[in-house]
């Protein structure tokens, strides 16, 4: 099926970039948040993001002005803001991008089950929960994907879609064309932990951490390390901080007690300690790093 109108619940932090690329790649978007200010933020920062994306163009010489004005009009244009779920009722594919939490997710899509047309295609964003789970909630799992983008959804490349047991071939083929149509490079797997990134990419983090727990090197060193040794952008330990403390521990604590006996998910004792005491990350001034904005020290 061909997604010509796409419901994108939640235009928060992955929200909003979401329904802006849908919109640049020629759907239709509704926008759905639970209260005006939260909508208003959300759209706002498309309109940021959109002047922003057009005036980088003109001054590559990619766009002339007026073509870039035409652009943001255009892309804002397909854009239309709810309060009401309802509002996604006639959409091809509803996205889900709310607070990561379980029950909430699943919730969610029970609700969806009762407004969608029956032929409507279900995904979340989720980086961490199992996707067949909502899907059975949602009552239609056939129609059940992932589409886990990467913040910033603007600027980042890939989409990971992810498909169940039973997500049927149609979905996850139409799921698969919606990631393209929205810039990205897609890439598919089956509904395991953390999907591709998030299960290489977390227990690289833990190794790390529990490396500085032993005193085996420095949080410098270890970073540097990675960061020269095999070219990554930042090391281990920035990008926990950037993540947020308190978002690794909660998907560590997740993936601990669904699978306990998986060797490569564990809980650091220094990540625990610092979430205790509010020592967060980037987000707070502080995790393993001072931060003055997006300068550690």
């Amino acid at each position: 099926m061909a997604i010509r109108k796409v419901g994108v619940i939640g235009c928060g932090l992955m929200g909003h970039g979401i329904v802006q690329v849908a919109a640049q790649g020629g759907c239709d978007v509704v926008a759905v948040e639970a209260d005006q200010a939260a909508l208003d933020r959300g759209l706002g920062r498309i309109e940021k993001s959109l002047a922003k994306l057009a005036a980088k163009q003109v001054e590559k010489g990619k766009l002339a002005e007026d073509a870039a004005e035409a652009f943001v009009k255009e892309t804002r244009g397909r854009i239309t803001g709810s309060l009401e779920r309802s509002a996604v009722a006639d959409c091809d594919l509803v996205v889900e991008a709310i607070v990561e939490d379980l029950d909430a997710k699943k919730a969610l899509f029970a609700e969806l089950n009762g407004i969608c047309k029956p032929e409507t295609i279900f995904a979340s964003n989720t980086s961490s929960f199992p996707i067949g789970e909502m899907g059975s909630a949602s009552g239609r799992p056939q129609n059940m994907v992932g589409l886990h983008f990467f913040n910033p959804v603007q600027l980042m490349r890939l989409v990971e879609v992810v498909r169940t047991d039973d997500t049927s071939e149609e979905s996850f083929a139409a799921a698969r064309a919606f990631g393209e149509a929205c810039g990205k490079t897609p890439v598919s797997c089956k509904d395991t932990p953390g999907f591709v990134v998030n299960r290489l990419l977390v227990p690289y983090m833990v190794q790390a951490l529990m490396m500085l727990d032993r005193g085996d090197a420095s949080k410098e060193d270890i970073d540097a390390a990675m960061q020269l040794g095999c070219g990554y952008p930042m090391g281990p330990i920035t990008l926990t901080d950037y993540v947020g403390l308190d978002t690794t521990l909660s998907i560590l604590k997740g993936w601990v007690d669904r699978y306990p006996d998986e060797p490569a998910f564990a809980i650091p004792r220094s990540l625990e300690e610092k979430v205790a005491a509010g020592k967060l990350g980037r987000k707070t001034g502080e995790g393993f790093y001072v931060w003055e904005g997006d300068k550690k020290r």
